[in-house]
């Protein structure tokens, strides 16, 4: 039984994108069938009531060492899986962490969790009808202009902090890591810009960008989430756990390649995430020996050149969503190290919350669990578009690299959401 504070919608929006993570057999026929939403400040720990809701609705998360059946019929159908969706500020809830600035897309639960079946009568996920900018007479919306929508239109970007304040954060962490209070920290900023007409098809070339490994959308009533993630936060399969850390970042030319190979610096940080993901996993009960299978392997994300490691371990059979939940939320890469120290001082340098970046969006299905970390995601509220970037700071950073490194990584976010590629 789910405590107070926790919310139930058993009549939820159907979606308007592939679920993020989704398998790709279930696309084009998911129809969701209940939603679960916590809100910071709600009640009761929110990794243990969102596990227990997939629990309910028929979904192997107790014991997450253990295959389960692809299907499980429920009611009046098949459910195939559900989407998780974890902010950064629950994330640092169920760490134990400090909790940073408001978020700017406050209507946005910090947990949601959407459970689908397969029917045949579920209209095309990248049809727009029965979306929250297109509600069905089943699901009304304050936030509907009008039957006809207005043409698509984004207005000038507005950003949490200048570029000057942003090298004066970079060059704050230095100090305090030669204070010796963290060895790693992560700084987020944040722009928004106010749009007109129906934000589906922006967000759905968000979710299309090349190397996007969790592309999809998300949305609630008068929200909706839209990520390019290329980050594995964690993923379980066949009784294995997973993460891979992203870190080191560079332009995607041969010459960008060469300087993230050589960079002593890049490499310094990303070894230093890839120990504290170790030690993530190895907090898991009964699970181990946790081992680095690939390190500092260089991929391609959007005309960007990126470092991604993989740390693995046999998990034990008796690990639930709870437990995983609270052993990898926050992501380390999206933090620093120390992991509750670096949440300190990103509570006291961001101006602006995280929000739905840096957290947890992904698939869990009977047989699997692949979560992904929201960098290189945006989220829309019903006036304005969201999205946020930023980098890891070490000893060695250079604030004025650190600022142009963050314009990089959410160029092809803002100009997939204006239109262009």
């Amino acid at each position: 039984m789910l405590h107070a504070g926790a919310v139930v919608d058993h009549c939820p929006l159907p979606p308007i994108g592939r679920p993020p993570g989704a398998p790709a057999g279930c696309h084009a026929r998911h129809h969701a069938l209940s939603a679960f939403r916590w809100h910071q400040g709600d009640p009761d720990d929110p990794a243990e009531l969102v596990a227990e809701f997939l629990a309910d609705n028929g979904l192997s998360v107790r014991s997450l060492g253990r295959t389960g059946d692809k299907y499980r019929t429920i009611g009046d159908g098949e459910i195939c899986g559900a989407s998780l969706y974890v902010s950064a500020d629950a994330g640092a809830v169920m760490a134990g962490g400090v909790i940073g600035s408001r978020s700017p897309v406050p209507g946005i639960p910090d947990v949601y969790a959407v459970v689908y079946r397969h029917a045949r009568d579920v209209t095309p996920s990248g049809d727009m009808s029965g979306d929250p900018w297109h509600p069905s007479p089943d699901h009304p919306s304050a936030d509907r202009p009008s039957d006809r929508p207005q043409p698509w239109n984004l207005g000038p970007w507005r950003e949490s902090w200048t570029r000057d304040e942003h090298a004066a954060a970079v060059e704050q962490v230095r100090a305090a890591i030669a204070r010796g209070d963290v060895y790693q920290v992560n700084i987020v900023g944040h722009g928004s810009a106010s749009y007109t007409g129906d934000p589906g098809p922006a967000l759905r070339r968000v979710a299309a960008l090349a190397g996007a490994r969790y592309g999809g959308v998300l949305a609630g009533d008068g929200w909706a989430i839209a990520t390019a993630s290329p980050e594995t936060l964690v993923e379980v399969r066949d009784g294995r756990v997973v993460t891979r850390p992203i870190k080191g970042t560079r332009p995607a030319t041969a010459a960008g390649r060469r300087e993230l190979l050589g960079s002593v610096k890049e490499r310094a940080e990303h070894v230093m995430i890839v120990d504290l993901e170790r030690n993530d996993l190895a907090r898991l009960p009964g699970t181990g020996p946790v081992r680095v299978d690939e390190l500092f392997a260089v991929r391609e994300w959007s005309g960007l050149w990126q470092a991604e490691s993989v740390v693995s371990a046999d998990l034990d059979p008796g690990v639930g969503l709870a437990d995983l939940l609270r052993a990898v939320c926050p992501g380390g890469s999206v933090t620093g190290a120390p992991k509750l120290a670096a949440l300190d001082r990103i509570a006291a340098l961001e101006p602006v919350g995280r929000g739905v970046s840096m957290g947890a969006l992904g698939w869990i299905g009977h047989d699997h669990l692949d979560l992904g970390l929201t960098i290189r995601t945006v989220a829309v509220d019903g006036s304005r578009a969201h999205v946020w970037a930023g980098g890891g700071i070490t000893i060695d950073s250079d604030p004025v690299a650190e600022v142009e490194e963050a314009a990089a990584k959410t160029g092809p976010v803002r100009a997939a959401l204006r239109g262009g590629r």
